[in-house]
């Protein structure tokens, strides 16, 4: 795993700027550094390694090929590597191999087959950009499912790429200024979808795209497609048939399959366990493969409601696992949240960040590759919203229109938090907990006109963040687009689809890299191998939901390795109680965040109905605690770019008066 930058044009094509750009992701390669530059393009590229495959100089990057036209810096591991050597010399290329890197064949087959046809064999994790020489154009690719993060665009007259947005913020002449509108879709989403970042601008290359730059870095084209998960779906669900033992058998194989290429390193190696049906199924494959105990990693907390270890323990005794637990208190946990904002390095708030972190500093005490069971879910229909959302919409859409809206404007009025101190006095057993949050929401439902407009509230936090953020005009998504389905049979598969296009690689791939790179560990994700993708697309959607239970056919698989009796518990999300924090330990930090006075300086929130939120979460009205989570993390961060700006402008004074002096 690494990380990479790069300058093309507007005169700043120095190996010193291109070279504190790429150290900012120390984190992302510590091992190694390295630098190219071709002045006469005015271009220059960078690269920082951590080093798995080929441990030697010979993986050194930049890397420039044997008859030097091409030259490559890329992030991530190609699995099917060797299988790509092989083909190349069959194909009869003259191929003198320095080292056995993937890095290596990657240029090779690159070089060979050109960038379309090279993509479209690789099977891996990765983004890269590849220069070349002779045509004076420079080409950026990202993986099939955005487990590799590449951001870049054009900054006054200078083109920027780099794996984080620090190594952009570095450059002497960035001018980023903060797009309000991608603020608008951080509050709904929170996280900034692709191909939007938090600078105007910049912007997330989209998975399974590559995008070509040229006149000098003047000319950027838009994004192309190499692999359409659009078609992946259409094609599978038409092709959808089989036998439940036979597809059982395939999907066993196949991820067998996609364990074992994710095994290869030449560096200690381990796994996240939770004792869930995913990371359990990856562990199981990886432990059946392998020689010697694997080594898993888990973390615990006192709060039982949010405690998978004792589950995690269990497995690792059933499997053989050499496992490592690590209970962490509130306190240990709280002390990440300061470094969120570098970690993360645009607004983030999935509060499982916490967690995910933590979990993966415990495993590079010991390992440096780390195996994840993250994608089960979006492919095996595991989301509640798929089970509990899909029942609540079939029956809501029985009901005509007009009497939802009537019943939802009732609803609206209703006094939830009057009616939740009332039915206080009564039996346990009849009460509804939360009214006065249960209550807004179900007039939500009500008033939707179709599956897609409940799915789009379904995934949302703020359901107008036009309102909250100040000259913002939110921008159309995939999710409030129905020509941008394809045809589908129904809700079920529609939200499946949707969630594996924008919330997969947005929100889960970005937590898992982000807090897996800050301490240099490389995380890999069997079950997204592009060819499991492809096979679930193939299965009927009853053999992922049956009797009531998502995930269905994994569990077939799953009961092969491990007893059902173990793994028959609730679904348990890998979270934290910031609720409760935002009452008790971290009142003081978020009032000061949240101050109304700051809030109006700063210029980017409207102040009242923040303080309103804030005030009812607090006195415990309501529960805003999803909604004020988002808008503290990106106060946290725009606390932290504020800072930086002013000693990188400090620097710049010192500068001038030196020079002048």
């Amino acid at each position: 795993m690494c990380g990479l930058s790069g300058i093309w044009g507007g005169g700043y094509a120095d190996s010193n700027i291109v070279g504190r750009m790429v150290n900012c992701l120390v984190n992302r390669g510590p091992d190694d550094v390295g630098v190219w530059t071709d002045a006469d393009a005015g271009l220059a590229l960078a690269h920082r390694r951590l080093s798995i495959l080929d441990l030697s100089p010979a993986g050194h990057q930049p890397m420039v090929s044997p008859c030097g036209r091409y030259v490559l810096v890329y992030n991530g591991e190609i699995y099917n590597h060797a299988d790509l050597r092989a083909d190349l010399e069959c194909e009869g290329g003259s191929f003198a191999w320095r080292g056995h890197s993937d890095t290596e064949t990657l240029l090779a087959a690159l070089r060979h087959w050109g960038v379309q046809r090279a993509l479209e064999r690789l099977n891996g994790m990765f983004a890269f950009a590849l220069w070349d020489a002779r045509e004076r154009t420079l080409y950026l690719a990202r993986d099939r499912m955005g487990e590799k993060p590449l951001y870049y665009g054009r900054n006054g007259d200078t083109f920027l790429f780099g794996s984080e947005l620090k190594a952009l913020v570095v450059h002497p002449a960035w001018q980023g200024e903060v797009n309000r509108d991608a603020l608008a879709l951080f509050l709904r989403h929170n996280y900034v979808p692709a191909p939007w970042s938090i600078y105007r601008g910049i912007f997330k290359l989209p998975p399974a795209h590559f995008v070509v730059i040229s006149e000098g870095g003047k000319r950027v084209g838009a994004p192309q497609c190499y692999w359409n998960l659009a078609e992946v779906a259409k094609r599978g669900v038409a092709a959808a048939d089989g036998d439940p033992q036979a597809l059982a058998d395939e999907l066993d194989g196949l991820l067998r399959d996609a364990v074992r290429r994710r095994m290869v390193a030449d560096v200690p190696l381990g796994a996240f366990l939770s004792g869930g049906y995913d990371s359990t199924t990856v562990v199981a494959l990886m432990q059946v493969q392998s020689s010697r105990p694997v080594k898993t990693f888990c973390i615990g907390f006192y709060e039982e409601a949010f405690n998978e270890a004792r589950h995690a323990k269990a497995v690792a005794e059933h499997l053989g696992t050499d496992h490592t637990e690590l209970y962490v208190t509130p306190e240990e946990a709280m002390a990440v949240i300061p470094r969120l904002p570098e970690i993360y390095d645009e607004p983030f708030s999935d509060s499982s960040q916490i967690p995910t972190f933590l979990v993966s500093q415990l495993a590079r005490r010991h390992v440096t590759v780390s195996l994840s069971g993250d994608g089960g879910d979006e492919l095996f229909c595991g989301y509640n919203r798929y089970v509990l959302g899909y029942q609540v919409w079939s029956k809501l859409r029985l009901l005509p229109r007009p009497l939802r809206e009537m019943l939802a404007a009732v609803l609206n009025r209703a006094p939830g938090h009057a009616l939740d101190v009332l039915q206080g006095k009564l039996p346990q057993r009849f009460r509804v907990s939360n009214l006065a949050d249960r209550l807004p929401k179900l007039a939500e439902v009500l008033a939707h006109r179709d599956g897609q407009s409940f799915y789009r509230s379904l995934v949302s936090h703020a359901k107008n963040p036009d309102q909250l953020v100040l000259g913002a005009n939110e921008p159309d998504t995939i999710l409030n687009r129905p020509d941008g389905l394809p045809s589908l049979p129904g809700l079920r598969e529609q939200m499946m689809y949707l969630d594996m296009l924008t919330y997969l690689p947005d929100d889960i791939l970005t937590k898992v890299d982000r807090a897996s790179m800050a301490v240099s560990l490389e995380a890999r994700v069997p079950l997204l191998d592009h060819r499991v993708v492809e096979f679930v697309w193939r299965v009927p959607t009853e053999y992922k939901y049956r009797n009531g239970q998502g995930k269905w056919l994994l569990r077939q698989v799953l009961y092969r390795y491990v007893p059902k009796e173990l793994m028959e518990r609730p679904k348990m999300g890998f979270g934290v109680p910031i609720e409760h924090w935002l009452r008790g330990p971290l009142r003081d930090w978020a009032e000061a965040l949240l101050d109304e006075k700051r809030l109006r300086e700063e210029g980017y929130f409207k102040a009242a109905p923040i303080r309103r939120m804030w005030e009812e979460h607090v006195s415990g009205k309501r529960r805003w605690h999803y909604y004020l989570w988002d808008m503290l993390m990106f106060q946290s961060w725009l606390e932290v770019q504020q800072k930086s700006r002013g000693m990188a402008d400090r620097r710049e004074k010192s500068l001038v008066s030196m020079v002048a002096g």
